[in-house]
Formats: C-alpha cells, sequence, structure tokens
C-alpha cells in the first residue's frame, strides 16, 4: 500500500500534542487573531494531562502568607540540584499565579477557601503551601477547562493524527506530514510555525506511569532528525508511588497528593522509614531522595513480600480521603478491592517524567530551527535534575502561553514561506520504507525495550549496566530493521508501532549515552559506581543526530549563571535551610 497521495491543510499554526500544552499553545495563537490547527495521536479528552493529578503550582500566599515566586524560584531551583534553567525557573515562579487564576476563571474550579480564594496543599519539597488543586483530578480539570475554551474559539482540533515527519528546508519548519491513525490517510499540513507538544519518553519503560501507545519519545526523535538538539536526557523522573499490583497495570501512578495529604510510607517490617533519609521532610521530601528511600529498602529486603513499600492514609478519617483523593480511592478498590481508608497501599517507583528534552529558547522557546517551538514535557531545561510536583501542570500553562505567542510573532512577521516538494516527497518515502514484510514483530521487541531500559537505566545505574544496555539496544535496533509492518484500510497499528519503536529506541540510546557521560550523582541520575556530586560548570549535556550516520553524538554545555537577584534569592535560601538541616539533626 505504498502511495505518495496526501490531502493538504493549511494554517498560520501548527500544534502537534492536543494535551496541556497544545491547547494552551493554539488558545494564545487563536486569542491573537491567527489560525491554528492542533493534531492529536489519542483522543482528545483522554491526552497525558489527564493523568497529572495532584495539583498546580501558583506561588499565591493564600494559606502561606510567607510565599512569594521568590521562594517558588528558590525550591524549584536548589531542589533541581542547580542545572536547570534560571531563566525558565523564573519565568514559571512569576506568571503562573496569574495563569493559575485564569484557569480557574475558565472554569477549572480548583478547591476553594471560606474566604473564596484558592485552597493550596503541600507538595513535596515546597518550602510553603502553594499547590492548587481539584481533589487528585486536577489534570483532567485543566484539560476540560481548555477543551471548553478551545471550542468557544472554534479552534481545529484533529485527533487520531500520528505526525511521522516535520517538513524542513534549508533550515527552515514549513509544516509535517502525518497519517490518520484509522484510515492511514496522508495529510501534509502546511504552516507558517509549528509548536511541539508531545511529550516525553517514560513509557519506554517497563514500569511506567504512562499508558500503553503514549510518551514513546516521537517528539524527540521528530525534533532529532529536524536539526534540534536534546538537552539532559538521563535526567528521568521516577516517581516514589506507583501501583504494584495487578502486573497489567504496575506503574500507574498513586498521586503525591496523597503523601500530601499526610499518607505514611511504611516497610514491610512495619517501620516509618523516611526519617532515615530526611528527618526534616519525611515523606515530603523531594520525589528523586523518596524514590531512592523506596528503592533503597525494597533492595535491602526491608519491602513488602511483593517487591514494595506501604503507602498508608488510613490513620485519616474516610471522608477526608473521598474528599481529597478520590480517584486514588476508585483505583485500589476497583483493581484490589483495598479500602484506602481501612488498609495500606503497596507502591514502588516507576519511570514517570522526562526532565530533560529538547533544548529551547528560555522565554520565545523556540529550538535551532526556524519557525519550530516546543513546550511542555517535550521541552528540558526547566527541571534540572528533580521535578517538583505541581510544577508539570505550571509549565504547560505558562510556556504553552509563551510558545504559542512566539510562532504567533513569528507568523506575523514573515512576508513569505519557503515550501518543498522534496521535503514532502521524503515524508512519504519514510512512511513508504516502514510498510514491508519483515519476520520480527512490533509488540515483542517494545516490551524488550521496557526490559532493557528497566534492567540496564533505571533507578540506579553504574558503568557495566549501561554499556551492556547500550549494547543491546544496538542488537535491538538491528531486529527493528526487519520488522513485519501490514497495513490496510482499516488497520493502521503496526504501522503506529513501528514509528514508536523507531522513537523510543533512538530516545533510549540518548538517554544511556546522557547517564554514562555523567559521572555522578545528581538528584534523580543516580550512579553506584559514582556516589558523589560533583561541583562543576560543564554538566549539562547536549545530544545531537548526526545525519550522515544516523549516529548520536554528545557534548558539554556550560550552565547558565543566576544574574546578581537571584543569587542573593539561593543564597539567603540556602543559609535558612542549612540552618534548618542543623536543628534536626
Amino acid at each position: 500500500m505504498l502511495s505518495s497521495e496526501h490531502t493538504t491543510e493549511i494554517s498560520n499554526v501548527l500544534v502537534i500534542g492536543s494535551g496541556g500544552a497544545g491547547l494552551r499553545a493554539a488558545i494564545e495563537v487563536k486569542m491573537a487573531g491567527l489560525d491554528v490547527h492542533v493534531l492529536g495521536k489519542r483522543a482528545k479528552t483522554d491526552v497525558h494531562t489527564v493523568l497529572a493529578a495532584g495539583g498546580i503550582n501558583a506561588a499565591l500566599g493564600n494559606v502561606d502568607p510567607e510565599d512569594s515566586w521568590k521562594q517558588h524560584f528558590c525550591d524549584t531551583y536548589l531542589e533541581g540540584y542547580g542545572i536547570g534553567d534560571p531563566r525558565q525557573i523564573e519565568i514559571m515562579a512569576k506568571e503562573s499565579p496569574t495563569l493559575v487564576k485564569e484557569i480557574d476563571e475558565w472554569g477549572a474550579r480548583f478547591s476553594k477557601l471560606k474566604n473564596g480564594k484558592l485552597d493550596q496543599r503541600f507538595f513535596g519539597a515546597h518550602t510553603y503551601r502553594r499547590t492548587c488543586y481539584s481533589g487528585d483530578f486536577t489534570g483532567l480539570s485543566i484539560l476540560n477547562t481548555l477543551l471548553k475554551k478551545a471550542k468557544s474559539l472554534n479552534i481545529q482540533i484533529q485527533d487520531s493524527q500520528y505526525v511521522t515527519d516535520l517538513l524542513i528546508s534549508e533550515g527552515i519548519c514549513f509544516g509535517a506530514m502525518s497519517f490518520n491513525t484509522k484510515s492511514c490517510e496522508r495529510t501534509v499540513h502546511l504552516s507558517d510555525a509549528v509548536i511541539l507538544c508531545t511529550g516525553g519518553h517514560t513509557r519506554i519503560w517497563k514500569k511506567s506511569s504512562s499508558r500503553k501507545n503514549e510518551n514513546n519519545g516521537d517528539g524527540y526523535y521528530l525534533s532529532l532528525k529536524a536539526g534540534c538538539e536534546l538537552t539532559d536526557m538521563e535526567m528521568v523522573q521516577f516517581h516514589p508511588t506507583g501501583i504494584l499490583l495487578p502486573e497489567e497495570i504496575a506503574g500507574t501512578l498513586v498521586t503525591e497528593a496523597v503523601r500530601g495529604e499526610g499518607g505514611l510510607l511504611i516497610n514491610g517490617k512495619g517501620e516509618r522509614f523516611m526519617a532515615n533519609y530526611d528527618k526534616e521532610r519525611m515523606e515530603l521530601s523531594t520525589r528523586d531522595r523518596v524514590a531512592m528511600a523506596n528503592y533503597t529498602e525494597i533492595i535491602q529486603g526491608r519491602g513488602t513480600n511483593n517487591g514494595g513499600v506501604y503507602l498508608d492514609i488510613s490513620h485519616k478519617d474516610k471522608d477526608f480521603i473521598l474528599t481529597k483523593v478520590p480517584n486514588v480511592y476508585r483505583l485500589f478498590l476497583d483493581t484490589q478491592m483495598i479500602d484506602i481508608s481501612k488498609e495500606p497501599m503497596e507502591v514502588a517507583p516507576t519511570a514517570h517524567y522526562s526532565m530533560g528534552g529538547i533544548a529551547v529558547d528560555p522565554k520565545e522557546h523556540s529550538t535551532a530551527i526556524r519557525g519550530l517551538y516546543a513546550a511542555g514535557e517535550v521541552a528540558g531545561g526547566l527541571h534540572g535534575a528533580n521535578r517538583l510536583g505541581g510544577n508539570s501542570l505550571a509549565e504547560i500553562l505558562v510556556f504553552g502561553k509563551h510558545a504559542g505567542k512566539s510562532a504567533t510573532k513569528y507568523s506575523k512577521r514573515l512576508h513569505s514561506q519557503i515550501r518543498s516538494n522534496k521535503s514532502i516527497q521524503l515524508a512519504h518515502e519514510n512512511i513508504n520504507s516502514h510498510i514491508k514484510s519483515g519476520s520480527n514483530l512490533l509488540r515483542p521487541l517494545q516490551y524488550q525495550l521496557g526490559n532493557i531500559m528497566w534492567d540496564y537505566c533505571g533507578v540506579v545505574k553504574d558503568h557495566d549496566l549501561l554499556k551492556t544496555g547500550l549494547h543491546k539496544i544496538h542488537d535491538l535496533k538491528k531486529a527493528a530493521k526487519d520488522i513485519d509492518v501490514r497495513i490496510d484500510h482499516q488497520n493502521c497499528e503496526d504501522l503506529i508501532l513501528a514509528f514508536d519503536l523507531e522513537a523510543s529506541i533512538v530516545s533510549a540510546e540518548a538517554t544511556m549515552i546522557s547517564a554514562l557521560k555523567r559521572e555522578e550523582s545528581r538528584g534523580a541520575h543516580q550512579r553506584s559506581d559514582y556516589s558523589k556530586t560533583k561541583d562543576s560548570q560543564n554538566c549539562n549535556y547536549r545530544i545531537i543526530l548526526n545525519k550522515d550516520t544516523l549516529g548520536l553524538e554528545i557534548y558539554t554545555n556550560s550552565l547558565i549563571t543566576l544574574d546578581e537577584e537571584l543569587k542573593r534569592i539561593v543564597s539567603k535560601a540556602r543559609r535558612i535551610k542549612d540552618l534548618k538541616g542543623k536543628l534536626i539533626e
């Protein structure tokens, strides 16, 4: 069924990804008076944003008046172990209060205090209560609000569109090629600017909070092929509390809101163990520390019989639990017949969030390719070596808006746009090359990759594990050249899986190469053979794709230095943190 036929659609701005970042970007473009199209693989009501449960951060000071954007900046920068881009962090900390209030006014209906202001809960490693929320379904609430707003603006959102290539000519992006995942029909989307909002790559680990057929790293592969760079791909967050059983949903997230509302971590011996890892913050420590604590308890033989630890909120009143974390309550009742108001949950670390990603300008969120922008989890730089819970939803609103605004300005400045039939033909040839007979099936190879990433690039790594993992990925890459891909007018699943697998393998390889390069332990990146954290300016790692050999190359990039005002803010925060630590000891 090889083809070079396609329909053509034209817009000022094309947004790839229909989650929160993509929708907020599209809304910004539309409100500026331009035509915008949004493409999504999944149904627009069921994108990955719905899994962001616990809340969204904004230094409003509604519960703790001492909070400020400066403290939010310090918490994000310091708990990211100093490698986050301070310019991005400052923008998020300053602008999230306005955008959180905006999305609530648009209909998100966050929980309110008696005085009518937004309620705020504790999340791990935040100095003050700054996380606004809708029960434990905040992401769903935000998504539905954005969809309603998009509908009111008549924004075109197309589901079931798989983007295979960005259209590039002379270093300029002028659109994308996609196929319909149900009919296999191809569309060339011509636009002045393109915004990538495609999510991360955590599904490539065996245990993941992402669902099947999402977060396979396709945005990273699209950007690399276009000529962009990836930054800090080794920084993958393992959330401390993924569901353990049953096997078919292992890794599904148990939101941090459970710990934020008083949940306790207990090992298999009945001991509340976080005092051994962070006496001051206990269960509300940073995600990397809690994940390492859970991992350590398990591998040292103090876990449960099923290989996890207990997360217990049964000391709280049932009505409180049903108000604060209703979805978690239903999840355990539906899947395990466990009433969490009476007995604890079993949890273990799970691959959760890609903190690295496409290298972008901190304000414009532009990439190295003219006309190409990125926002949300696919973009790197904000979180450093550890993401604070609640910052991801703030990120999609703040930088979705910035990317939309930047793409709008770019489009309005253009007098003409380059088009290239050769680029379009190459995109057709790329799809055609994937449709072929072969001896290997896709799902088993995908399953193998998940095991390789979990076994050789998991919570704790070392040189030998990573080297072995890379060899196994290279073997898998060879096997993937002989895959069997059959399609017809009613079935494109093989083709979808083929592109997913290709992107996943490249993303996996990029992650392992970066992990080998970083010979230290820093935040979410833990190396048993390099247990200390380096004091070095040269500790951001960029990945590029050598187009001639299709091989990945890496180089070191110096950290962005803080300006004088931010240096004073961070220095003061460090002194307070050190003093608190000494008092606890």
